[in-house]
C-alpha cells in the first residue's frame, strides 16, 4: 500500500512538472515584419535617392519580412556604386546610409616595358570619369595578365591600387612586374613511329629554344600556339593516310627554376591507309561517269588525303557547271578496307537542292568598296548556290590581303529555296613604307626606299613608288595596277622607270627611260594572255676609247616604240594539283630600228616538287631569249643578252658571253641568244627550323652567244678586220653549287659557293657571292 502510494505521488509530481515547462516555453517563434512610412537616406552625393529605393524594391507602407529587407540590402550592394551600405530600421523609418565609390579621375600602368601602354589599355575596361568598381578593376588586371602570358611571361603579375583624391576621385593604378619569358626548353612527342620527333618539330609553330633565343620568339610558350599545332598535326597526318590520328594531349611541366618549360605532345598515329578503287557513278541519265572518271587523277596505291578528294570533286563540279548542269553535286562514299588498308572512293553524281542565291551581304568594309569584295564571287544573286564555290570565294577574299578577319556564312533567305550570303571583314592597313639595306658581291652595297598601297582609295588597286641605289645602278620607279578593270577579270598595269648605269668594269654608262601599259585577261582557268606596249628611250655615253669598236658604235641616243604579247600557264593559281607545280611564260615584242624591224622573244618554263616527304624542294627552270634584227640591221649592246647571276650563277656580270678579246678592255658584247638551265634541290641541314638556316645543291649549265657584227677590235682602223673578228659562238658553260639560305633579324641572307665545270678561258668567275636584304 505504500509503494502504490509513493507512485501515485511521484506521477502527479512528474505531471505537474511537465504542465509548468510547457506553459514557460511557448510553442513558436512569430515571425517580424516591417512597415514603413518614410526613408531616411544618406551620404549620396551623385546617385539619387530615387534611385537607390528602385534598387532596394521598397515602397512606402509595404509589409516586409526580414528576408525580403536583407534582399533589398543584397541588391543595394549589388548595384556596384556604393563602397558600403548600412540599413537600421528604426520604427516606421528605415535609415539608409551609403557610401559612394569614388569616380576615376585617370588610369596609368606602371612597370611596363615590354607592351607598351597603347597595347595594354586595349584590354582594359575601367574608364576615367566612370565610377571605380573594384571588381571591374581586378578583372583588368586579370586581362593585363593574360596579355603578358600570351607574349609568354607566364610569371607577370599586375595589381591594381587606387590613389584617393580630393572631391570623392581615385586615380587607379596598375602595378606591373613583368617577370621574365619562359622558353621551351625540350618540345617532345609520344607515341610517334612514322615520324620522327624532329620532323614534328618542323612543322609546328611553337619551337624548341636554341642558341638564338634572343631572336626567335616562337620558342616562348604561348597556350594558343598550342592548340593551333594540334590542328597541324592533324592535318598532316591525315594528309598522308592516318585517317585515325589523334592528337590525345599535350602536357606542360615548368622546370624547378621556373624559367623554363617542357612540352610533351602525346598522340595516336593509328595505321597508314592508302587509295583503293576510286570510281564515279551518276544517277543522271544524261551525265556520262566515265567522262568525269579522267578527272580524278588519283593512282591506287598513293597514300590516301582529303586534299585529293577535294580537289577531284572541285574538278567534277567545275565540268559540270561549264556542261550546263546545275545543281549537281559529288558526294565522295568512303569504303574501309582494314585488312589491305586501303579506302575505296566512289565519287557519286548526285542531285543537290535546287537553293538560289538571294543575295550577298557585305559588312565591315569601311574603305574598302562593295565591289572589291564582290569581284572575288563567281556566282551572283540568283546563280545556283554551290557551297564548295562560296568556299573558294571566301578564300579568295582573304587571299586579298586588306582584310585582318574575313568570315562567309551562309543563311536561309525569305523562302526556303534561296540563301543569304554573309561576309564579316576586319580591314587593315594596306600601305607601307619601306626603308632597305641591300649588299651584294655584284652591286655593293645600297639602299632602297619605297611605298605601296595594295588597296588605294579602297578600290582593290595597286600603286607603288621605289628609289633604288647601289654603286653602280640607281633606278626610280612607278607602277599602278587595276586588276579588275571595268569590272571584269581584265587587268591594266602601268609602268614608268629609270634606270642610270654607271658601269665601270665595262666603262660606259647608260640611261635608260621606259613607259609601258599593259593588259591581260584569262584564257583559262590558269592560263592569262596579254598585251603591251613599250616606250623605251635608252643612251650610251661616256665610253672610253679603249672599248671595242662594237661598244663606241652604239654610243648615242635611241626611241624605240615596241609592241608585244605574252602569255602565262601558273598551275599555282589553283590548289588543285598538290604534288608538284609548274609555270610557263612566254612573249614576244615587236618594233623597229630605224627603219629595220627587230623581234625579241623570251621564255621560261618550270616545275617544282617535293621528295622525301617535303624535306627536299626540287626545282628545274628553263629559260631563253633570242633578239633579231632584220633587214640587215643590227643590235646594240643595250638590246643583248648579257651574262648576269639572275640567268647564269658562278659568274660575274658581264663575265660570259662574246668578248672582244682584241679591245684594249676586252669587253664584254652580249649575245642576241641566250639560253640556261637550272637545277636546284633545297634541304635541311639538321639545325633546328627556327634557326632559320637551310641549305641547297643546284646546277647551271647554258650559254650567251650570236652577234650581228663581229668585226671587233680598237675603235681605230688600224686593227684588220679579220685580225679582230670576236668569237660569237655557242661556247656552253656549267656551274656546280651550294647554296645557303639564313633567314636572319637583319634580312635574308644567301652564300653561293661555285665551282665552274667548264667554261671558256677569257670567262670571269665569281667563286663566292653574298646577299643581303634588309627592311625597316
Amino acid at each position: 500500500m505504500t509503494l502504490k502510494r509513493a507512485l501515485c505521488r511521484a506521477s502527479a509530481f512528474l505531471f505537474l512538472f511537465i504542465s509548468a515547462v510547457c506553459t514557460v516555453v511557448p510553442s513558436g517563434a512569430a515571425a517580424q515584419d516591417y512597415t514603413f512610412s518614410s526613408f531616411s537616406i544618406d551620404g549620396n552625393l551623385r546617385v539619387d535617392s530615387a534611385t537607390i529605393m528602385t534598387y532596394m524594391g521598397i515602397a512606402q507602407g509595404q509589409t516586409l519580412s526580414a528576408g525580403e529587407l536583407n534582399a533589398a540590402y543584397q541588391n543595394l550592394v549589388g548595384s556596384g556604386l556604393f563602397e558600403s551600405v548600412e540599413i537600421n530600421p528604426r520604427g516606421n523609418t528605415l535609415g539608409v546610409k551609403v557610401v559612394e565609390y569614388p569616380t576615376i579621375n585617370e588610369i596609368s600602368i606602371e612597370g611596363n616595358k615590354r607592351i607598351k601602354d597603347d597595347a595594354l589599355f586595349t584590354v582594359v575596361r575601367s574608364q576615367p570619369r566612370l565610377v571605380f568598381n573594384p571588381t571591374v578593376a581586378e578583372q583588368d588586371a586579370a586581362s593585363l595578365v593574360e596579355a603578358y602570358e600570351i607574349g609568354g611571361r607566364l610569371a607577370a603579375t599586375v595589381t591594381p591600387r587606387i590613389i584617393r583624391r580630393s572631391e570623392n576621385r581615385v586615380d587607379l593604378v596598375f602595378e606591373v612586374t613583368e617577370g621574365q619569358t619562359v622558353d621551351i626548353e625540350r618540345l617532345t612527342f609520344v607515341g610517334n613511329r612514322a615520324y620522327s620527333d624532329t620532323r614534328l618539330r618542323r612543322l609546328l609553330g611553337t619551337k624548341q629554344a636554341g642558341i638564338f633565343r634572343t631572336f626567335v620568339k616562337s620558342d616562348t610558350f604561348v597556350a594558343d600556339r598550342i592548340e593551333y599545332d594540334k590542328q597541324v598535326l592533324t592535318e598532316f597526318y591525315t594528309a598522308r593516310g592516318f585517317v585515325d590520328f589523334e592528337a590525345v594531349s599535350v602536357t606542360s611541366e615548368l622546370s624547378r627554376e621556373r624559367d623554363g618549360i617542357f612540352v610533351t605532345f602525346r598522340i595516336k598515329e593509328g595505321q597508314q591507309f592508302s587509295f583503293g578503287n576510286l570510281t564515279v557513278s551518276s544517277e543522271f541519265a544524261n551525265i556520262d561517269p566515265a567522262t568525269y572518271q579522267r578527272l580524278i587523277k588519283i593512282k591506287s596505291g598513293k597514300d590516301f588525303s582529303p586534299a585529293r578528294i577535294e580537289a577531284a570533286i572541285i574538278r567534277m563540279e567545275n565540268k559540270a557547271l561549264k556542261d550546263g548542269h546545275d545543281f549537281v553535286r559529288v558526294d565522295p562514299q568512303i569504303v574501309r578496307n582494314d585488312r589491305t588498308r586501303t579506302l575505296d572512293v566512289e565519287f557519286a553524281l548526285v542531285r543537290g537542292p535546287r537553293i538560289f542565291i538571294e543575295r550577298i551581304d557585305i559588312e565591315g568594309n569601311t574603305t574598302t568598296l562593295d565591289r572589291v569584295v564582290r569581284q572575288q564571287f563567281r556566282a551572283v544573286e540568283g546563280d545556283p548556290f554551290n557551297p564548295r564555290e562560296i568556299a573558294q570565294s571566301a578564300e579568295r577574299v582573304r587571299a586579298l590581303g586588306y582584310f585582318e578577319d574575313a568570315e562567309v556564312n551562309t543563311r536561309e533567305g525569305s523562302t526556303s529555296d534561296n540563301v543569304i550570303v554573309d561576309v564579316d571583314v576586319v580591314e587593315t592597313t594596306t600601305g607601307s613604307l619601306n626603308l632597305g639595306v641591300a649588299y651584294s658581291t655584284n652591286d655593293g652595297p645600297g639602299l632602297n626606299l619605297g611605298y605601296t598601297q595594295t588597296n588605294l582609295l579602297g578600290r582593290g588597286q595597286t600603286f607603288s613608288f621605289n628609289i633604288s641605289t647601289v654603286s653602280d645602278e640607281n633606278s626610280v620607279n612607278v607602277a599602278f595596277s587595276e586588276p579588275y578593270l571595268y569590272g571584269r577579270d581584265l587587268r591594266f598595269d602601268i609602268d614608268l622607270g629609270r634606270i642610270t648605269t654607271s658601269n665601270t668594269t665595262q666603262q660606259y654608262d647608260t640611261t635608260r627611260d621606259t613607259i609601258s601599259p599593259s593588259i591581260d585577261f584569262p584564257v583559262s582557268e590558269r592560263g592569262r594572255l596579254g598585251l603591251r606596249y613599250r616606250f623605251l628611250d635608252t643612251s650610251l655615253y661616256n665610253s672610253s676609247e679603249d672599248n671595242s669598236r662594237l661598244v663606241n658604235a652604239d654610243v648615242g641616243e635611241r626611241s624605240d616604240n615596241v609592241l608585244g604579247y605574252f602569255y602565262t600557264f601558273d598551275s599555282r593559281r589553283s590548289k588543285i594539283d598538290e604534288d608538284y607545280s609548274y609555270v610557263l611564260r612566254f612573249g614576244q615584242n615587236f618594233g623597229y630600228i630605224d627603219d629595220d624591224p627587230f623581234m625579241r622573244a623570251t621564255l621560261l618554263a618550270g616545275a617544282e616538287t617535293n621528295a622525301l616527304d617535303g624535306l627536299i624542294t626540287l626545282r628545274a627552270i628553263v629559260e631563253a631569249g633570242s633578239y633579231t634584227v632584220y633587214n640587215g640591221g643590227k643590235s646594240r649592246i643595250t638590246d643583248r643578252y648579257s651574262q648576269t647571276t639572275g640567268k647564269m650563277r658562278g659568274f660575274e656580270n658581264f663575265g660570259t658571253g662574246p668578248r672582244d678579246l682584241n679591245a684594249v678592255n676586252q669587253d664584254s658584247l652580249g649575245g642576241n641568244l641566250f639560253s640556261v638551265l637550272r637545277l636546284e634541290a633545297d634541304f635541311p641541314i639538321g639545325l633546328p627550323e627556327e634557326y632559320g638556316i637551310t641549305a641547297g645543291l643546284f646546277f647551271d649549265v647554258g650559254s650567251i652567244w650570236g652577234l650581228d657584227d663581229t668585226a671587233g677590235g680598237p675603235t681605230d682602223a688600224a686593227c684588220p678586220v679579220v685580225d679582230c673578228t670576236v668569237d660569237d659562238a655557242f661556247h656552253l658553260r656549267s656551274v656546280v653549287g651550294l647554296a645557303v639560305y639564313w633567314n636572319t633579324p637583319l634580312g635574308p641572307l644567301r652564300f653561293n659557293f661555285t665551282k665552274a665545270i667548264k667554261k671558256e678561258a677569257y670567262d670571269v668567275e665569281q667563286p663566292f657571292e653574298l646577299t643581303v636584304t634588309s627592311k625597316f
